[in-house]
């Protein structure tokens, strides 16, 4: 089990470097991967489970403590991602089927990998893991409705549809894993540390299929899909930090809902497109799969080396380091 947490921790700290050297072999070498596109909402599902079995009650704290940065960083999540992925997919003028798969990809949840990643750029840790916790479960109403909304002009949309998918692929696997962890928390605590490197595999197995199976369409509109995504993930970035430093919040908050908007859990967006729209669709999700872990270690790195004011700094210095070190074994992707 030692052997297998080192393992973890090593494919967590090359994860996008992984992601991406697959993503070249399936392009490369299709036949390797292209039967594993029928067991990709299964692998979202077992990536769910992972992240059931890590939740705690007081990942949900800061709902009832200090709801204010909670409240802004979802209404920020769920109106500037879509809102920016549409701008991008007309400026662009992207194909109906990328448009929408853009739209989609803005319409998910926040990525738990974000918790990671604001962990090391000295956010706010709990604020991060509270809206990453949060944006899931709102994700039944609040994925397919903002589909419906900004896609639903490129492709025909099934609102009932998707909400039933995401119950199944998100909703139930994570109270499966909220339950095992409960009845069988010794298990639970002895698979915490190679819980990061299932994720990661299963990831970057969904990723690899979506590449693998299409092959023409990256040789055709790779580029543009690619100047979409850097686009879509850098506005949301940077919109996401504006919003929390307009509002007043701490520094450590504007880290945190900078980089919980601006990295979604393109998992899901992959599973999605791939039911119900089609696999072309799926391409702005695979290439944000590796993309925003890139730019999100790269931010992080960066604020790493600017601490925040020293007064900030010391109203959450507690509360942080007694709680960061287990949110930050217990993310994955």
């Amino acid at each position: 089990m030692k052997v297998l947490g080192n393992l973890s921790n090593l494919a967590g700290k090359y994860f996008a470097l992984i992601v991406i050297v697959f993503s070249v072999l399936a392009f490369m070498v299709p036949s390797l991967f292209t039967s594993f596109g029928a067991y990709i909402t299964i692998l979202l599902g077992v990536v769910m489970f992972g992240m059931g079995l890590t939740l705690k009650a007081s990942d949900f704290k800061l709902v009832f403590t200090n709801p204010i940065p909670v409240l802004i960083g979802l209404i920020a999540q769920f109106s500037i991602m879509p809102t920016i992925a549409f701008i991008i997919a007309y400026l662009l003028q992207l194909p109906p089927e990328l448009a929408a798969g853009l739209v989609l990809l803005g319409s998910v949840p926040g990525g738990t990998s974000s918790n990671v990643m604001v962990f090391l750029a000295k956010g706010n840790v709990p604020l991060s893991i509270t809206m990453t916790s949060v944006s899931t479960l709102m994700a039944p109403i609040m994925t397919p409705f903002l589909i419906l909304i900004f896609a639903g002009q490129w492709l025909p949309v099934d609102p009932i549809a998707m909400f039933t998918s995401i119950i199944q692929v998100i909703i139930i696997p994570i109270i499966l894993g909220l339950l095992v962890s409960k009845f069988l928390p010794t298990v639970t605590k002895k698979s915490e540390s190679v819980l990061p490197l299932i994720s990661i595999v299963a990831i970057t197995i969904i990723v690899s299929a979506i590449v693998a199976n299409n092959k023409e369409n990256i040789a055709t509109a790779g580029i543009l899909v690619f100047v979409a995504v850097l686009l879509h993930n850098a506005f949301g970035l940077l919109l996401g930090y504006y919003a929390a430093k307009a509002l007043k919040l701490s520094p450590q908050d504007q880290r945190a809902i900078s980089i919980e908007v601006g990295m979604q859990n393109s998992g899901l967006g992959v599973a999605l497109a791939s039911a119900y729209f089609t696999p072309l669709a799926a391409l702005p999700s695979a290439f944000a799969s590796a993309w925003q872990v890139i730019t999100g270690t790269f931010l992080a790195s960066y604020w790493a080396k600017n601490e925040v004011p020293a007064d900030t700094a010391a109203q959450s210095k507690s509360k942080q380091h007694r709680n960061a070190l287990r949110d930050v074994k217990d993310s994955s992707k």
